[in-house]
């Protein structure tokens, strides 16, 4: 997440800060705010060589625009805009998106990226803890994508921003949201081939320490320019179960865009939770799971 309320327009002036602050023993910053130390300018201007669009686009598909389609969804929330990547791509296949995010840097950076792919982004500065009170309407679809929700250090903030992405769908609405698979990494240490999210081949993006209850990140760009990510380490199942007690019904869970995979080989789980109530003959199991997502070949 990347918090905050203020409205963000193409005129307001954003102070550039360069240098990243985690104090005299950063492994101990575990603050759900401190993002806001984290994302700053210099940092973001260089986020783009880490995804890299084009890279990414093609190693993405159509997956989002697809789950999205089949379900009917026209008016999309992206509350982790980032740089703008998906807000901009869902734009051009069609949909009505709205773009959140936290950091007034990145959403900075977001419409920079719009207007230079000939689009107008509408952004607004919102803390997922209070969306609802800085974004109004509701949505078909609300997408949290980045590894973003692994900002919130503390289970209230957690169960606060599903519930805010809860209440901003219709009552058939979708979330779909992703997470870095830190299962691997807390069990078996890391090991990523950048294959689908991180696609910049010049930039590398490791941990420096992971424990249960931090990982923190370490990403080197070109020309020895280092920046740090402090991030909590959520668990798959921990997720999928915040996402039922919160309201959500049918939940899928892929790895890496594949319905089918082993529990240790993804780089990231998506996850797509639905609002819709139905009863538990309509193709549901006891945990709510539908026919397709997260089938374990283990």
């Amino acid at each position: 997440m990347r918090s905050g309320t203020a409205k963000i327009n193409e005129g307001r002036l954003i102070q550039a800060r360069t240098q990243q602050s985690f104090g005299d023993d950063p492994v101990e910053v575990r603050e759900t705010d401190h993002y806001k130390e984290e994302y700053v300018t210099s940092f973001v201007e260089r986020w783009d060589e880490l995804i890299d669009w084009d890279k990414r686009w093609e190693s993405e598909g159509d997956f989002f625009i697809r789950k999205l389609k089949e379900r009917g969804a026209k008016r999309i929330l992206d509350v982790a805009t980032g740089t703008g990547f998906h807000s901009v791509r869902l734009i051009e296949a069609g949909f009505d998106v709205v773009s959140a995010d936290g950091s007034p840097e990145m959403l900075a950076k977001a419409f920079e990226n719009g207007r230079k792919r000939g689009h107008i982004l509408r952004t607004v500065q919102a803390d997922w803890r209070w969306l609802n009170r800085d974004v109004h309407g509701e949505y078909d679809a609300v997408i949290c994508l980045g590894n973003s929700f692994t900002h919130l250090f503390n289970e209230r903030d957690r169960r606060k921003a599903l519930a805010e992405f809860y209440a901003a769908l219709d009552h058939d609405g979708i979330l779909i949201m992703d997470q870095r698979n830190y299962d691997s990494i807390l069990d078996h240490g890391f090991s990523s081939e950048h294959k689908y999210y991180y696609c910049g081949d010049q930039v590398s993006a490791e941990p420096e320490h992971v424990d249960e209850g931090l990982a923190r990140f370490r990403y080197e760009f070109p020309g020895g320019h280092v920046y740090h990510l402090n991030m909590f380490p959520l668990r798959k199942d921990y997720t999928r179960r915040l996402m039922r007690e919160v309201g959500f019904q049918r939940l899928d869970t892929y790895g890496d865009f594949q319905a089918s995979y082993r529990d240790s080989e993804p780089d990231f789980f998506i996850h797509i939770a639905e609002k819709l109530y139905k009863p538990d003959d309509e193709g549901y199991d006891k945990d709510g799971q539908g026919s397709a997502g997260y089938r374990s070949k283990d």
